[in-house]
């Protein structure tokens, strides 16, 4: 078994960190790519599936997916991400359960998701071991989770590329490049993750690292 507990380095997003980040992935083209992405994720899912999504941050892909007719709960351990989340939703008509919470305890009963969905936060968990234990106790047999994160393998292009997708401001343009930069260090690449899979209960995951992205699907038995 591989030693997978990491340090803490950064500090939970609260009040007016929160708001400047969700606002900065809130651009034209984020809620468009939030759209096409939900779209994706719901390719193979059954009408009305249970999804739980895993630190939505602001909400905008749990938002997508509740607007496509699903069952949507989210957890984030920021407790302005919640609010803001929440007040968005609301905005916006549809209904999310967001909580506050910790992926290595989540509050919802074993068996009771068809997906899992958690994007850009992965990196950050302190013990990735028991938060993969969490997502299978909770998906139902045959349900799929689906991490994006960051490719560790991921170039200063890509990142360029990527934030220049964004359309932000100068200076948001280079404070995001910065933080990704920084991010990169602590990211997964493809062999490093599916080392943490292997110790978890899924035992094993298929990954796919494709420039600033990092994808992994891993299945609970049926």
């Amino acid at each position: 078994m591989t030693q997978t507990k990491r340090r803490k380095l950064i500090p939970e997003m609260e009040g007016s960190m929160a708001r400047w980040y969700a606002k900065q992935r809130g651009s034209a083209p984020q809620l468009a790519s939030y759209k096409r992405q939900a779209a994706e994720l719901a390719e193979n899912l059954p009408a009305g599936a249970a999804v739980l999504e895993v630190a939505p941050g602001p909400g905008y892909l749990s938002i997508e997916l509740a607007r496509l007719g699903y069952a949507l709960s989210a957890i984030d351990i920021s407790h302005t991400f919640v609010q803001l989340a929440t007040e968005r939703a609301r905005a916006e008509g549809v209904t999310v359960d967001f909580r506050q919470g910790d992926v290595a305890a989540l509050p919802f009963p074993a068996d009771s998701y068809d997906l899992v969905v958690c994007q850009a936060a992965f990196k950050n968990f302190v013990d990735p071991v028991a938060a993969l234990d969490e997502i299978h106790r909770v998906l139902r047999p045959g349900g799929v989770a689906v991490i994006q994160d960051m490719n560790r393998g991921a170039t200063a292009d890509d990142i360029r590329a990527d934030v220049a997708g964004m359309q932000l401001n100068r200076f948001n343009s280079a404070f995001t490049r910065a933080s990704l930069g920084g991010l990169r260090r602590r990211a997964y690449a493809a062999a490093d993750f599916e080392r943490v899979a292997a110790d978890s209960a899924f035992h094993g995951s298929t990954t796919r690292a494709d420039g600033l992205m990092l994808e992994v699907r891993l299945t609970k038995a049926a």
